[in-house]
């Protein structure tokens, strides 16, 4: 299992995150390491905390220990994650997110996204990049998010 968590420099009067930090907190879920590496860093470049985990599953395990942990559903500001993984897709940790009523903002990433997957992704309240993308467009779009601003890259 990778886990890495990044901490960046804290600004003590910066605004407060629905996870109750300072600094946005991001968890990236891509089952190919170097893609992972890739995403992750574009956006640490933007001062957030990423912590990275490689299939679906293992989010899943992540997000319900954040909860166990911190007693509270926003554990973390957003989460980044691809389509296509072993153990569980990203699609079924975006419906078992909505399921179970948490608002978390997800941004989808696939090569193999059609119209009928885009519609979804758009019901279910995601954003979702098709592959290849430009790294400056997932840091718009996390920016995005992350403010609750519009992100006009949006279909």
């Amino acid at each position: 299992m990778v886990l890495t968590a990044h901490a960046s420099t804290r600004d003590p009067t910066a605004r407060r995150r629905p996870s109750g930090a300072v600094t946005p907190r991001i968890v990236v879920a891509e089952d190919d390491a170097e893609m992972r590496s890739i995403v992750a860093s574009a956006l640490r470049k933007d001062g957030n905390d990423v912590v990275e985990v490689n299939d679906g599953g293992r989010l899943l395990v992540w997000l319900g220990r954040q909860f166990t942990e911190s007693g509270s559903r926003c554990c973390v500001d957003l989460v980044v994650t691809d389509i296509r993984m072993p153990v569980c897709t990203g699609l079924q940790i975006l419906e078992s997110l909505r399921a179970a009523q948490w608002e978390i903002p997800v941004i989808l990433m696939t090569a193999f996204a059609d119209s009928e997957t885009h519609a979804l992704a758009r019901a279910m309240d995601a954003l979702l990049l098709d592959k290849p993308f430009l790294l400056s467009d997932l840091r718009d779009a996390a920016r995005s998010v992350l403010a609750n601003t519009p992100w006009p890259g949006r279909p």
